[in-house]
């Protein structure tokens, strides 16, 4: 819904058009297809020398990133009426740094730099593909959880390897001579890899030792295993219920529908009025704005003495009572009921009632 000429009505006008493009399954799926064609493209290059540049990989690479550059511009096009939206959602950042870069001299100049952003592109395949996001997004939003996880490890490591070079320093220096190497063991026990032949090991050196590897598998090899497993699957939880909301209110891609096959308020009715009524209410904050501006010219509402007189031959609207005129919708108005009434009062009538 537009109104010609007004500042508000041609950014929304564009946006809704650019939102039907960049929300419709064609254009996911053609942009799915580009960054599998980037990722071939890469890997076929490993095949050529180092700074040869032959056959047609030049322009195929000069075809992607101005495919993606006009991807990026049509989703920035269709946040112009919201410009903060397009920045809350990290994947739009991610692409404009990755696009943004790609076109910068020097990284067009370092071959290096070059194909390390052509291969985050791929990366670029999670946003197209839910089962992909989910995970993705469970594991960034495991991360808090993964400081706590991390923390708890290193402190046991650190203090069961301290108290295996106390113990072993002098009859096993390869695993336990230093600090380091007793943290390294530590760690690869805690895979359970050489977990045998270590327990052999300490039992020529005392019974005890036992002890010492069975609670380190037990607090190491097993409860901190389950604890990160824990953190993944409450993350993973948190990630579906995440995607189902994106679904429910038509943002997933499993919502999306094609541009033009789109019946009127189809499909989703709710996300459809959400939008004429957003519409709507910015195209009468205009025409207010620019009614107020008028409120001193002739033509609108008068407050004169003399209320109750006759009005001059032709007025609208029955003596003493105020008429009103249908002013036509705006152009793009879903229903054609839907208008904006003005105020017109006849000569001696006044403007408060």
């Amino acid at each position: 819904m537009t109104v010609e000429g007004t500042p508000a009505g041609w950014r929304v006008g564009a946006a809704l058009r650019a939102r039907r493009v960049t929300e419709s399954r064609t254009f996911s799926a053609v942009v799915c297809a580009l960054i599998l064609l980037n990722a071939v493209l890469l890997g076929a290059e490993t095949y050529i020398s180092p700074g040869a540049v032959t056959g047609p990989f030049p322009r195929v690479e000069a075809f992607l990133l101005t495919a993606f550059t006009t991807e990026i511009t049509l989703r920035a096009v269709a946040c112009v009426d919201r410009p903060r939206e397009f920045f809350r959602d990290p994947w739009n950042v991610f692409d404009l740094t990755v696009v943004v870069l790609t076109h910068l001299p020097l990284t067009q100049g370092n071959a290096t730099i070059l194909r390390v952003l052509r291969l985050l592109r791929v990366a670029r395949v999670a946003r197209m593909m839910p089962q992909i996001r989910v995970i993705v997004t469970a594991v960034g939003k495991s991360l808090p959880g993964m400081l706590g996880f991390l923390a708890l490890g290193v402190l046991i490591l650190y203090v069961y390897g301290m108290v295996g070079w106390q113990i072993f320093a002098v009859h096993d220096p390869e695993r336990f001579g230093t600090l380091d190497r007793a943290v390294i063991t530590l760690f690869l026990l805690a895979t359970f890899d050489g977990i045998g032949a270590a327990v052999r090991d300490g039992l020529e050196v005392s019974p005890w030792t036992l002890l010492y590897y069975g609670s380190y598998v037990l607090f190491a090899g097993l409860m901190l295993i389950n604890l990160l497993i824990g953190v993944v699957v409450g993350s993973m939880d948190e990630a579906r219920e995440a995607e189902r909301r994106r679904l429910r209110e038509g943002d997933g891609p499993d919502r999306e529908r094609d541009a033009g096959t789109e019946p009127p308020g189809g499909g989703d009715p709710d996300r459809f009025l959400r939008e004429r009524v957003e519409v709507l209410r910015r195209v009468l904050e205009e025409m207010e704005s620019r009614l107020a501006e008028r409120s001193d010219g002739p033509g609108e509402e008068v407050d004169r003495p003399g209320a109750g007189g006759m009005g001059p031959p032709g007025a609208a609207g029955t003596f003493g009572t105020p008429a009103t005129e249908a002013l036509p919708p705006p152009a793009g108005v879903g229903s054609p009921t839907v208008g904006v009434e003005r105020r017109v009062l006849a000569p001696g009538v006044s403007a408060r009632r």
